[in-house]
């Protein structure tokens, strides 16, 4: 999930463990135990993009991680802030440490929880963003910290937040559910062969929902919104593998093979650019004509004899043109 939403799931979770006892602080250090996790995008600076895209939610975001560093952490914080003991604070960083990656695990990109196996926890039913999930959550807390450490009210607030967070991420498997079925539904009634099929969440919503379908050769994607009155209809994106030519079996280009699963298709721009598509985080916008990825990579000229990936670059413009498509299609077709 975002910083922010990461943030006040730290800071509520202290709050929980510690807060009683040390107050305000037990938020601060929850916060800061939920922000540990994404310090991973900093090997970003030291790697290159493939290696970063490898270790982001790796073991920064495994419960090996969580029991090795809470201990560390405890005992430094426990050095300074001395009315709780080092348990307490160990205590608490393990658990702002590890529900970072549990939160993160209802996302898309999912995480490595279970590091060292080559595991990807990922349910694929929240946004990276959502301000439902969020906003509420955060107005609990503000007014939990606002009441003295041993006011009754606080708590209350603060596991009130808890349980509606906990609430809304069940919630959203269920919206989940329902989308699949409609999906799924269609395809039968189209008498659509498939091999695997992934459903999640548009951007910043639950309400709209994108459909991968794999076929032999190609890939079809489709959305859903709960307001839809008109069938689902899929569009048709060719693997073009072929593209790949003498690339096909570059380690690299196997590399980022592994990192989509499988989920990617091969295109050519007008400039005869060679793009490898990331299919699992869907197009940029929700226009029935868009042809763009969010995640993409540059790889070659189609006349050239040396590979580079390079991540395709996102703009405003780009923000601007996925917000606007978005708010008019989960209103339905």
């Amino acid at each position: 999930m975002d910083s922010l939403t990461q943030i006040v799931l730290g800071a509520a979770v202290g709050e929980a463990v510690l807060g009683k006892k040390v107050g305000n602080k037990a938020a601060l250090y929850g916060a800061i135990a939920g922000t540990i996790p994404d310090l991973d995008v900093i090997a970003g600076y030291f790697v290159d993009e493939l290696t970063a895209i490898e270790w982001h939610r790796g073991f920064s975001h495994s419960v090996v991680f969580a029991m090795l560093a809470a201990p560390v952490f405890g005992k430094l914080v426990s050095i300074i802030e001395t009315k709780a003991s080092r348990k307490d604070w160990t205590k608490l960083f393990f658990w702002g440490l590890f529900t970072h990656p549990l939160l993160d695990a209802f996302t898309t990109w999912g995480t490595q929880l279970f590091w060292p196996l080559d595991i990807n926890l990922a349910f694929k039913s929240i946004f990276v963003i959502d301000p439902l999930y969020t906003l509420p959550f955060l107005i609990l807390l503000i007014f939990a910290l606002r009441l003295p450490k041993t006011s009754f009210k606080r708590r209350k607030l603060n596991t009130i937040g808890l349980i509606i967070s906990s609430l809304y991420l069940m919630l959203t498997l269920a919206f989940k559910g329902i989308a699949y079925y409609q999906f799924t539904k269609a395809l039968d009634e189209q008498q659509i062969t498939y091999q695997a099929i992934q459903v999640r969440p548009s951007a910043f919503n639950t309400i709209l929902w994108n459909a991968n379908v794999k076929l032999e050769n190609e890939f079809l994607l489709a959305d859903y919104s709960f307001f839809d009155s008109q069938p689902i209809q899929f569009r048709s994106f060719a693997k073009n593998e072929n593209l790949l030519g003498q690339f096909k079996k570059h380690p690299d280009i196997l590399r980022l093979k592994k990192i989509t699963k499988g989920w990617f298709t091969v295109s050519k721009t007008e400039k005869n650019l060679i793009v490898f598509n990331d299919l699992r985080f869907g197009l940029l916008s929700a226009s029935p004509t868009e042809t763009d990825f969010v995640f993409a990579y540059q790889l070659f000229n189609a006349d050239a004899s040396h590979l580079t990936i390079t991540e395709t670059p996102k703009t405003r413009g780009d923000a601007q043109k996925l917000l606007a498509d978005l708010w008019s299609r989960i209103l339905g077709n």
